[in-house]
């Protein structure tokens, strides 16, 4: 396949998409009515053509592609050939424990690498809770990474770029969490839109569309548009399980195949609890996800 037709998405507006090309080149195309799920960060084949956009001939395969149910409850493309999940949470707007737990269960699933930044570090004083910081440590605890920034004063900043490194990473979170605020510090030279927290405390949007930019050094960020909710969509149960990963230790030693770990006996995931060895917000989460399958 000859490389100067080959690029990679670097969003979709309307009916037509952004590629980059090889040569860092930026160009318009329409993709054929065929490649209508193409999204940001897909690789694709391309034609130019004399006069008018060029057009996708073809989504080259992808190694995975982060979903959420539209308002119908169908899947809806964010992203695709991702490395890097960055999930975004902060002190204000408070964290969604359950919504970042919906995020790693969706990285698992992908599968990906996930690192959770704590952006607005410095207001745990005035906002974090005792329930807030055991939930916090319990991450760590199961192995996530976990990195504390200040995106407006550049803390952190250097920790998520080698974090990064030459992957393609794609931040994600709730609105107002500060997820364009990092990409405006990780990417100085490009102009990303950054806004304020409301009077509420909850957070506005900023971005609009998934968007994938080229790192300085090395590496790719694609920027997503916050989100007030983020749903796993028709997962089964026994992936919402596999989205565990301090589940993972336990599998095959439960007296059931099947076991939902709920209320059969000998369920090696209640005696681990039991004995302090999970952490015991996450199982509660996990009883709350299974419950709404």
């Amino acid at each position: 396949m000859n490389d100067s037709m080959t690029a990679r998405v670097i969003t979709r507006f309307g009916a037509d998409v952004l590629i980059t090309t090889p040569a860092n080149e930026t160009i318009r195309c329409t993709p054929k009515r065929k490649l209508e799920h193409i999204t940001c960060g897909d690789y694709v084949t391309w034609e130019e053509h004399s006069q008018g956009n060029a057009t996708i001939t073809e989504i080259l395969p992808r190694s995975n592609v982060l979903t959420r149910p539209d308002f119908r409850g169908k899947p809806k493309n964010i992203a695709a050939n991702i490395d890097l999940v960055i999930i975004v949470i902060s002190w204000r707007p408070s964290p969604l424990w359950d919504m970042l737990d919906r995020y790693l269960i969706a990285t698992e699933l992908l599968p990906a690498q996930a690192l959770i930044v704590m952006n607005k570090a410095d207001l745990a004083t005035d906002y974090a809770t005792a329930d807030d910081l055991a939930c916090l440590a319990e991450y760590e605890s199961i192995g996530y990474p976990l990195l504390y920034a200040q995106a407006t004063e550049g803390v952190g900043i250097t920790a998520i770029r080698e974090a990064i490194g030459d992957k393609t990473a794609i931040v994600v979170g709730q609105s107002g969490v500060g997820k364009s605020s990092l990409a405006a510090k990780l990417l100085p030279t490009q102009d990303i839109r950054v806004g304020e927290i409301a009077n509420t405390g909850e957070g506005r949007h900023t971005t609009t569309n998934a968007m994938l930019y080229t790192l300085p050094k090395r590496g790719f960020l694609i920027d997503s548009p916050g989100v007030r909710d983020f749903g796993l969509g028709a997962v089964t149960p026994e992936q919402l399980r596999q989205g565990y990963r301090e589940f993972q230790p336990y599998q095959g030693q439960c007296r059931f195949n099947n076991c939902s770990h709920t209320h059969e006996p000998q369920c090696a995931i209640k005696t681990a609890l039991a004995t302090q060895q999970l952490p015991p917000h996450r199982y509660e989460r996990y009883l709350n996800l299974l419950a709404g399958l």
